[in-house]
């Protein structure tokens, strides 16, 4: 599927595009590759399906629980989300057709600074030829930014004690006292 940026905008911002969302928990999850994978497979087949309707696809499970984290494939141009489809006029030509690609977003507070990562899962051929190696490609990936959510530590807070500045400082005089007996 190819498409143009004034087509892939128009229907971004009318938000013509297939969209699904699940949710479980990670009791239902939890030191199960199966389940995992099975979700996958989910995501990829629906974002397969609505490439082969050509049509774009905004396909999320997220994973409640203490340290939620929320998982999206996203047919695009560019890895952006959609969310950011303004900016993606930045980086191409009007007139032209681009071909669409998949993206695998998570988004966590406990992944990183931002909370945010995007990278390309595959590409729409390799999605059509490889569905299989695409869930299992999926699955390890999402295996990983599980653990990484786990094992997050957030920075610290806590301020750095300010340095004096030894050469503005004044001086001050010290004065002691006798005592008597």
């Amino acid at each position: 599927m190819k498409i143009s940026l004034t087509d892939l905008t128009a229907k971004i911002e009318k938000q013509d595009y297939i969209e699904d969302l699940e949710t479980v928990k990670y009791a239902e999850i939890s030191k199960s590759k199966a389940r995992i994978q099975e979700l996958a497979a989910k995501l990829v087949e629906e974002t397969r399906a609505a490439l082969k309707h050509n049509s774009l696809s905004h396909v999320a499970l997220e994973i409640s629980g203490q340290r939620s984290v929320a998982f999206a494939l996203e047919s695009n141009i560019i890895n952006l989300p959609y969310s950011n489809y303004k900016k993606i006029a930045n980086f191409f030509e009007e007139g032209k057709e681009y071909p669409v690609a998949i993206y695998f977003e998570t988004q966590s507070e406990y992944l990183n600074a931002s909370g945010f990562r995007i990278d390309q899962i595959a590409t729409e051929e390799e999605i059509e030829q490889d569905e299989t190696g695409i869930v299992d490609r999926l699955t390890d990936a999402m295996q990983e930014k599980i653990k990484q959510v786990r094992e997050y530590q957030k920075p610290s807070t806590k301020k750095k004690p300010a340095t004096k500045n030894t050469a503005k400082t004044k001086k001050t005089k010290k004065t002691t006292t006798k005592k008597t007996k």
